[in-house]
């Protein structure tokens, strides 16, 4: 190719307009937004369902609730004794004890599968709790992460083994079992502007095709009325003609029927849609 060529081809590229034939994902105006991720101590993410009860804070401690001294004793002194006026964890134990009584086998049942998982859900719930109070609680949030796998590991194992009493179990503790996925996969933004595009085109094609039947439907009356006057001319002018007729009074009053009908199913339409607006 000498210069001539080739100065006039790089003359006809640089002049000539570029036309695109395909179209961008961003020319469609679809917007993808990355889907939140929630920590693995959030209730959303570990099963849990309900919050924990409220407590009395001048409840006694377990230890001293039978206890008739404290019946007579002065108020500051009974003080000592309530859960609102003592540390933390023995509020925890307030709780884990009413958890365990609501699924053990007998009074003295603290060693079953169903007392150790209510052990362990009364704990993190109130992990759970601190946690959103002291969201830098590092040690907390250790325990915390290491307890709730240690509940989906004794869950995961009740499932395979008694599965009705694994559902009770759910049912009492108000908890949602959620099981490792088979096969693991990145949500990733190629794929999920792929899904969303096949989405938005479906609802395209779906509002193009409702525009359409709405045209079809509204052209069905006056397509009929004029269908069974055309065959009433034809009709009446292969008699007047004296020639073989084609076109039948049960042809003809069949359209009519159809009419009438397809006419009473639009005014019940009509009336419904205005009751509904009322």
């Amino acid at each position: 190719m000498n210069v001539y060529n080739i100065s006039r081809l790089s003359y006809k590229i640089a002049t000539q307009q570029i036309v695109r034939n395909y179209a961008f994902k961003s020319d469609l105006k679809i917007k993808w937004v990355r889907p939140e991720k929630i920590p693995s101590i959030d209730p959303r993410k570990s099963g849990d369902c309900a919050k924990l009860p409220p407590v009395d804070p001048k409840e006694l401690i377990r230890e001293f609730r039978k206890s008739k001294e404290l019946e007579t004793a002065d108020q500051t002194v009974r003080s000592l004794f309530e859960l609102g006026s003592n540390p933390r964890y023995l509020t925890t134990n307030h709780y884990r004890d009413a958890f365990i009584k609501e699924v053990q086998r007998h009074p003295l049942d603290y060693g079953s599968m169903e007392s150790k998982l209510a052990r362990m859900t009364a704990t993190i719930r109130c992990f759970q709790e601190h946690m959103a109070q002291h969201p830098r609680d590092k040690r907390i949030k250790v325990q915390l992460k290491e307890l709730i796998e240690k509940r989906k590991k004794f869950l995961k194992y009740l499932r395979r083994w008694d599965y009705r009493r694994f559902e009770w179990i759910l049912e009492k503790l108000d908890l949602i079992y959620k099981p490792p996925p088979a096969k693991f996969h990145w949500i990733t933004r190629k794929e999920s502007l792929k899904k969303l595009t096949d989405i938005h085109c479906e609802k395209l094609r779906k509002a193009k095709l409702d525009e359409y039947r709405k045209i079809l439907e509204e052209q069905q009356i006056p397509f009929l009325e004029d269908a069974i006057k055309k065959l009433e001319f034809v009709r009446q002018e292969q008699l007047d003609l004296d020639i073989p007729v084609t076109v039948t009074l049960e042809h003809i009053d069949d359209y009519k029927k159809r009419l009438n009908e397809l006419k009473e199913l639009r005014e019940e339409t009509k009336l419904k849609n205005e009751n509904e607006l009322l």
